[in-house]
């Protein structure tokens, strides 16, 4: 038998460790099963992302299972076998009525934090992680958790950045009439100027692996981009995209290509067949300055120049609703990824207005309460001021207001009960979104 230096058993020694590991796990087991027991529901799905231990625990332990039929039972909902729904699919939907309720009735905070050190107008949100840009000659990737600046994107002194889009592994960035990579590791290409010149470009979307560009001739390019060269030009037969520039663009996952024009119509095209689908009108010949789809419900959303907001059913091509909700430019419209029931849309009256998708109609508008901040806090990344945000009676008047508590929304993304708004200015604001998961449950909703 193998002993060490004190004459003791090393496999004994080795199965002593063994069974001390086995139950320090058992205890920190039980430990986490205690902590979690006190969570409400949509805190524990929370946990199960933090890391695979974790998840482990949560679901060995069924917390999740028991808090969410309790939830079914509180809400009058029937939990027999024979209706129940799958537990993934039941949280999801328990999630996004959370989510709904919070934009339409809860507590608003906003926090802003110096996000440039000049003006920029641009944001999009994905993986709990928002860019920022268009304005300075950096784009910067935040983490929405601590403020931290996580990566910092360079823009070439000899270009201006027009519109920018990502996802895990880079940056993609419209240059004027150029294309730019950047890769997460901070690696920067331009295309050469023989594939990536095109005419004008005014927004870009993308899709791995290819980038759009709506151009002001009319035209959508598409980019590969691991060729990095313009593998297509969308038009029809006869004409052009658009009579006018194409000036906003959305991209589905079956490869149609949605694009807005400044003369008031949504072309859809197809990405394999370089064709024009169909077209969608709107009543009026005000331009299309923002667009989006919803791949859950098939809807198309479009905000325009003069303030309309407009929904089209992408399975029919048919027109569901239209609303004024402003006398001004609507810049910008987004929604929850897997939320078939609230719009954000932010403009230049500066109003954050939260919309039906089914209906169009208008269920809150917010903006910020008073232009000094109640409070302000450094942390180790970024000095942040919190106001209170207020809900306005359907009665007011925008035009009455301060602008300095509505300053320009130029651009927005919506996160789980947040919204996060740039405003060409320095500053990025995040509104936070929030009622208390007991009170909650006992809301009826409309």
């Amino acid at each position: 038998m193998e002993h060490g230096p004190s004459g003791g058993s090393t496999a004994m020694r080795r199965r002593s460790g063994v069974r001390g590991g086995a139950r320090m796990e058992c205890l920190e087991h039980d430990i986490l099963c205690i902590i979690f027991s006190f969570l409400d529901v949509f805190d524990l799905v929370r946990c199960t992302a933090v890391c695979k231990s974790w998840n482990a625990v949560i679901r060995k332990s069924e917390l999740l299972q028991v808090l969410y039929f309790k939830l079914r039972r509180d809400s009058g909902e029937s939990t027999s076998s024979g209706q129940r729904k799958s537990m993934e699919f039941g949280l999801q939907e328990v999630a996004m009525k959370y989510h709904r309720l919070c934009l339409q009735r809860g507590r608003i905070d906003i926090h802003r934090w110096k996000a440039h050190s000049v003006g920029v107008d641009q944001c999009r949100m994905k993986m709990g992680l928002l860019l920022t840009g268009v304005g300075d000659k950096v784009m910067r990737l935040w983490s929405l958790d601590s403020y931290k600046c996580e990566e910092e994107y360079y823009i070439p002194d000899t270009a201006s950045l027009v519109d920018f889009d990502f996802d895990e592994s880079k940056i993609v960035g419209l240059l004027g009439s150029r294309v730019g990579i950047w890769t997460r590791n901070g690696k920067r290409s331009i295309f050469p100027s023989r594939e990536g010149t095109f005419s004008k470009g005014l927004c870009v979307r993308y899709i791995d692996p290819d980038a759009v560009i709506g151009c002001e001739d009319g035209t959508a390019r598409v980019f590969d981009m691991y060729s990095r060269t313009c593998s297509r030009i969308i038009k029809c037969a006869l004409c052009l995209m658009h009579a006018g520039p194409v000036t906003c663009l959305a991209l589905s996952d079956d490869e149609l290509i949605l694009s807005g024009s400044s003369l008031g119509s949504v072309s859809i095209s197809d990405l394999a067949s370089d064709q024009r689908v169909a077209r969608l009108r709107s009543t009026d010949s005000a331009g299309i300055r923002t667009l989006c789809f919803n791949p859950c419900s098939h809807l198309v959303f479009a905000g325009t120049t003069v303030g309309y907001t407009y929904c089209w059913d992408l399975r029919t091509m048919k027109s569901l609703w239209e609303t004024r909700i402003s006398s001004n430019v609507l810049y910008s419209l987004s929604y929850l990824r897997s939320d078939n029931s609230t719009l954000a849309v932010g403009g230049i009256d500066g109003v954050l207005r939260v919309l039906n998708q089914n209906t169009g109609e208008v269920l809150s508008r917010c903006l910020i309460a008073d232009e000094r901040p109640i409070s302000s806090t450094r942390n180790m990344h970024a000095f942040i001021e919190k106001k209170k945000g207020i809900r306005l009676p359907e009665d007011a008047e925008v035009d009455r207001i301060p602008r300095t508590c509505r300053p320009p929304i130029t651009c927005l993304s919506v996160g789980m009960k947040k919204v996060v708004t740039a405003h060409n200015s320095k500053y990025i604001r995040m509104w936070k979104f929030n009622i208390s998961f007991v009170i909650w449950v006992d809301l009826p909703s409309r």
